[in-house]
């Protein structure tokens, strides 16, 4: 017996893939968000420190990992108020969001909400128990049924962000409905607007003096390039983090040693963050002048890593023409109907290969 699950939509890609590959310049793979930048010196050699890790590590984390994650959360996210029982390391931040509602113990007849423009992989840990997925962004159109509600702000593919307002209202309605709710933050620390990270769901007006039910799940991949590593966590109700340690025990989710101690250097450092920013400014500049010069519109992306571009037209012809000029894009109806007519246009490439493709798009036609 398997698991009646959706296709991974990324092989979908491979002919579109070998199209740009055959370009004589290469090809300029904007498809997929996986950093290409350096690993910072510092949390590479907190790493190599760390490799006598002869003993089981804690599930719950080192006590200086937690303490990391609570005085971050209180410098870099307007939460002043967490204390280590409210944070859990996690193996990145993907297999927490497929693996929730399972811990959470939903099932048939549960239903669990996602943005109209979706990271696929909350509707495939809804598949994995059998649960109903809703793809909605208005807190008064959430069911009875409603167990789980992802939010995503930053959001991706569309670099949607939530304002305080909002996630106070989402949080009210999914206590109505006694659902757990749960933003998903990574590219929080990429806001283009600011240069302050987006608002948080633990951010206390938005709480209002409670944590209830609410959590905050993060990932050290797009700030810091650790992708590789899988360094994520997760923040919010104490009582629902304990729940959740108590099962990732039993399971075995427990982020490697040597990982855990080049966290804690990642959290505490500011500068690389900040310089890996301006370098995305930079990329994201040149790209989004290129795609607009070249006939897109730019939708939403005030955040995040990622260009939600559109000429009006399904999302496989906008795939096809970059094809054909060597560039790799993916499609937005991988994230839902909402992205039928709009392609994610990722900025995780080297400044030669942006360049590349800013070049590509002013010299060529990009035909319909």
């Amino acid at each position: 017996m398997t698991l009646a699950l959706p296709d991974f939509p990324w092989d979908l890609l491979v002919p579109y893939a070998d199209e740009a590959r055959a370009h004589p310049g290469g090809i300029v793979d904007l498809s997929v968000g996986s950093p290409v930048d350096p690993t910072p010196q510092a949390v590479r050699e907190a790493l190599a420190a760390a490799t006598d890790a002869h003993a089981y590590p804690l599930t719950s984390g080192t006590p200086q990992l937690r303490e990391a994650i609570v005085d971050w959360y209180s410098r870099r996210r307007g939460v002043p108020d967490l204390s280590v029982a409210n944070v859990i390391p996690t193996i990145g931040s993907k297999e927490f969001v497929a693996l929730l509602p399972t811990l959470l113990g939903l099932g048939p007849g549960d239903v669990v909400v996602q943005p109209t423009a979706a990271y696929p992989s909350y509707a495939v840990g809804a598949a994995v128990v059998g649960a109903t997925v809703l793809s909605s962004d208005e807190p008064e159109e959430w069911p009875d049924a409603t167990r789980l509600v992802w939010l995503n702000s930053p959001g991706n593919p569309d670099g949607r962000v939530h304002s305080l307002e909002f996630l106070r209202r989402a949080v009210v309605r999914a206590r109505e409905l006694g659902a757990v709710i749960a933003n998903d933050e990574c590219y929080a620390e990429l806001d283009w607007g600011s240069d302050e990270p987006t608002p948080s769901i633990l951010h206390p007006e938005v709480t209002q003096g409670s944590r209830r039910l609410t959590l905050s799940v993060y990932s050290l991949s797009k700030q810091s390039n650790l992708a590789g590593y899988r360094a994520g966590f997760v923040a919010g109700c104490s009582d629902l983090v304990g729940e959740l340690l108590a099962a990732r025990k039993h399971l075995g989710l427990i982020p490697p040693a040597p990982v855990q101690a080049a966290m804690v250097a990642a959290l505490g450092d500011d500068a690389h963050v900040a310089a890996q920013k301006e370098r995305y400014r930079a990329r994201r500049e040149q790209l989004a002048t290129a795609l607009e010069a070249a006939g897109f519109r730019i939708d939403g992306s005030a955040a995040g890593l990622y260009l939600w571009a559109s000429r009006d037209e399904d999302s496989w012809e906008s795939v096809a023409a970059l094809a054909r000029l060597g560039i790799l894009v993916a499609p937005g109806s991988f994230y839902g109907a909402a992205g039928d007519r709009h392609v994610r246009v990722a900025l995780t490439a080297t400044d030669e290969r942006i360049g590349e493709a800013a070049a590509r798009l002013a010299a060529g036609r990009v035909d319909g």
